[in-house]
């Protein structure tokens, strides 16, 4: 199956008056002319993207990034709650850098995965993490097997914040919100 990168579900939205380039296939990136070049979080993607265009691959990454995500804070959260909350919010940060959009619907999900976390027994909490964090890493890494190619935070490790916004991406094009 092709991905939907290849199916032309991408392109251009407005915002207000301001457009903007949905489109992070690298064949856009590359040609865009020097009086119009792509947003930090446009060619971050277009470069995450190139790793990730094998449809089993990318299945894997959606399950398994925020499993990675909700264990990394879990893990964190054992040291004490509100390194967790520092956590989320210093990554917000950053995402609201690139892209407020991005940043809300990060927020979103660093409040669920939160309250979830709130809710666990804190027994719980550190065994269930380091289980399903490593799980989860061998997925990614079976995934990017069947893929061929290394995973990009090899290169670049702003790619281990960039695989929740690649993941959360396939999310707005499917709900028509832009970034």
């Amino acid at each position: 199956m092709a991905p939907i990168l290849a199916a032309g579900a991408l392109g251009r939205c407005k915002i207000g008056s301001k457009e903007h380039n949905n489109n992070f296939s690298p064949e856009t990136s590359a040609t865009m002319t020097s009086t119009s070049q792509p947003r930090a979080i446009d060619s971050l993607l277009a470069r995450y993207s190139e790793s990730h265009l094998n449809h089993t691959n990318e299945i894997i990454h959606f399950i398994c990034v925020p499993v990675i995500v909700f264990t990394l804070l879990g893990l964190v959260w054992c040291i004490h709650p509100l390194a967790a909350v520092a956590v989320a919010i210093l990554s917000l940060l950053y995402y609201a850098q690139l892209s407020k959009p991005f940043a809300l619907g990060m927020a979103v999900m660093a409040a669920l995965m939160l309250g979830l976390l709130s809710l666990l027994p804190d027994q719980a909490v550190l065994p269930l993490s380091i289980v399903i964090f490593v799980l989860a890493w061998i997925g990614q890494f079976i995934g990017h097997k069947i893929e061929g190619k290394k995973p990009s935070f090899l290169d670049d490790l702003r790619f281990l914040l960039i695989g929740p916004l690649f993941v959360l991406s396939f999310l707005y094009r499917r709900l028509n919100l832009a970034w």
